[in-house]
């Protein structure tokens, strides 16, 4: 009994001493910054003169943008060491309203999306934190990053004071802003700034908007500098009171300069988004600004004495189907690869841009020098996987959640599936009974793409600019099915709110509107690939039908090193790496190469499913090198 009560005194001894070097560390890490000397965290970024000021000192933003949700978990520690290695002092992140919160009443905030996580390494690791919450950042997102089902509201106006918009984004802040609150400059955490909505002035339906989103910040406890980010010509329409503005831009152009300058001439000039390369559309070629562009425009900003915020420093991927869409001057859908042209690659490699980047940087930043740049990860090429076998799309549909009738067709945000928050993403398969053939027209109610078929065999395509098919004679009840795919809603611009997918509207046969609809959910979300494991997989045959799904096996011994998954021979689908939705690929490009990152691999054993909708070689290959296509210049 004397010695546990010893034992109990020295545990409760030690329990103490730890408790202080505890304290003790978060005293010191929390009252430290990037370079070192302990604030006193009162002030914060302020802008009351020409320059900025951090806790009474002057200041100067040289941040660079990396997304947490386009990057693996795993490498967020490289990636972020890479950007202190290059001299930069603060992260930039837009926060995906979209992926936080799937459905009405869910959210996520964790693993991949453990924005918290996130932010923490950043203040680990020395970087100040600029937040962009949105609700809308863009972003090259599909809606811009805003979730689908706000479009169930037949009434909805996106970017509004509408209240079933604000309700919503009232929601959503309930949730996300009390988790970085505690992670502000003046609570001892690394968030200095934080930004209002994103290019309002490009869309500016509502005054009343921006001084909405502002309070909803300010009222939950955002305390730290606000400021709002624009294109120099819709600057004056993107501000509100109490924030001051930036501006994006790619050349340095003084009347720019001096638009910003004449709205706030006491303030100091920022670049919130120096776009440092630009992103990519299928069937057109890979886009890159030259070196020599990038530098020499960051010199300039710098000599200015100008803070700069790089977009992007390392772009990463869209993984899955979280790509947007352009719609001006016609409707074309993003590559799922975010390499941006950015100072780091895709795969997180060192670029010409970055190591001139850090000379650059090296020559203005005075005190301690930079960290050692990283060692890169190893890249391999794996034997390529051999599909062997082969499931229909039409034996996939019993796994599908539903289907559902209507007399009418029904877009997919409005489907009765993913309880009743309709389907973000994926493809819809319509299908119905005719009794003839005839001239198919789909009157642009197609949204974006759909493959037609009379009692499974196919007839042609449906695109935007193809608006009408020949339906040929037949005996009897004929099934006519049209699977339409969703190639990402537009990111930008001010038709947001018409960005609903699928069938959205009558097709006519012979100029009669079809009627009586049978309807399949197939969103491709990981429980349904999941659930394709039980279907009646088939040997592969000579001749597969199509669209199907095909199966093999990648073997990655020890530990797994990033790759690229090359897709000869294939025509266009998705690539599902052990559930995972790595993107779609096409043979139209640019891409022609999908990055797959070692810790989506398995030691061992790991299953590859392809989707393909018309065209396949039964074999993909994953090699060393990565393929974004045919390059060029951004003019």
């Amino acid at each position: 009994m004397v010695v546990l009560r010893i034992r109990n005194v020295h545990k409760r001894k030690y329990a103490l001493i730890s408790l202080c070097i505890v304290g003790f560390i978060m005293y010191r890490y929390l009252g430290m910054p990037a370079g070192g000397r302990r604030l006193s965290r009162k002030v914060g970024l302020s802008a009351n003169s020409t320059q900025f000021t951090l806790e009474g000192e002057p200041f100067r933003v040289l941040g660079g943008s990396v997304h947490y949700f386009r990057v693996p978990r795993a490498y967020w520690r490289d990636r972020l060491m890479k950007m202190k290695a290059c001299g930069l002092n603060t992260l930039t992140t837009f926060v995906p309203w979209s992926l936080h919160q799937p459905e009405r009443g869910v959210f996520n905030f964790h693993t991949q999306l453990d924005l918290e996580a996130f932010l923490n390494l950043a203040a680990e690791l020395g970087l100040w934190v600029i937040l962009r919450p949105g609700p809308y950042i863009s972003s090259e997102l599909d809606l811009g990053g805003l979730p689908s089902w706000l479009l169930r509201d037949s009434s909805m106006r996106l970017r509004t004071t509408h209240p079933g918009f604000t309700e919503a984004v009232n929601t959503f802040f309930d949730k996300l802003i009390p988790k970085v609150v505690p992670l502000q400059f003046k609570k001892g955490g690394p968030i200095i700034a934080v930004q209002v909505e994103n290019d309002y002035g490009s869309y500016a339906k509502d005054e009343g908007y921006m001084l909405f989103i502002k309070e909803a910040l300010q009222s939950r406890g955002i305390c730290e500098l606000l400021f709002t980010s624009d294109n120099h010509n819709t600057l004056k329409s993107g501000g509100v009171d109490g924030a001051i503005r930036s501006v994006k831009l790619q050349k340095l152009n003084q009347r720019d300069l001096q638009d910003l300058n004449a709205l706030q001439p006491n303030s100091p000039t920022m670049v919130s988004d120096y776009w440092t390369g630009w992103y990519d559309v299928w069937g057109e070629l890979h886009h890159v600004l030259p070196r020599e562009d990038m530098v020499s425009t960051v010199r300039e900003i710098l000599r200015r004495g100008m803070s700069v915020n790089l977009y992007m420093f390392h772009g990463g991927s869209s993984f899955g189907f979280m790509s947007g869409a352009l719609s001006d001057p016609s409707y074309r859908a993003l590559v799922p690869s975010y390499d941006y042209d950015a100072p780091l690659t895709e795969a997180g490699e060192y670029t010409p841009k970055y190591h001139l980047l850090r000379d650059l940087l090296s020559r203005y930043i005075k005190g301690d020098s930079f960290p050692d740049m990283l060692a890169l990860h190893y890249r391999e090429s794996y034997e390529p996987a051999i599909m062997y076998q082969h499931l229909s799309l039409w034996d996939a549909l019993s796994f599908t959640e539903g289907p559902f009738k209507s007399a009418e067709p029904v877009s997919m945000e409005n489907l009765p599936v993913n309880n009743r928050n309709g389907q973000s993403y994926g493809y819809t398969l319509y299908e119905t009974t005719i009794t003839s053939g005839g001239r198919l027209k789909s009157g642009d109610n197609v949204r974006d793409r759909a493959l037609v078929f009379v009692d499974r065999s196919y007839i042609g395509l449906f695109k935007r600019k193809n608006l009408e098919l020949a339906v040929p004679d037949g005996k009897g009840q004929r099934t006519l099915s049209l699977l339409v795919e969703n190639c990402g809603r537009v990111h930008q611009g001010r038709d947001l709110d018409k960005q609903h997918k699928g069938l959205v509207g009558d097709i006519l046969l012979n100029n009669i509107p079809l009627r009586d609809f049978t309807i399949y959910s197939l969103d491709m979300k990981p429980s349904f690939i999941d659930s394709l494991y039980q279907a009646p997989w088939k040997t592969l045959p000579e001749i597969p039908s199509f669209p199907g799904f095909f199966i093999g096996r990648l073997f990655a011994y020890g530990y797994p090193s990033d790759t690229f998954v090359k897709l000869p021979g294939w025509e266009k689908g998705v690539v599902f790496i052990n559930g995972l939705n790595l993107g779609r690929y096409w043979s139209i490009g640019p891409q022609q190469a999908l990055y797959l990152p070692g810790p989506f691999l398995n030691s061992g054993i790991n299953q590859v499913i392809v989707f393909e909708e018309q065209e396949g070689d039964y074999k993909i290959h994953f090699e060393d090198t990565p393929d974004l296509g045919m390059a060029a210049d951004i003019q």
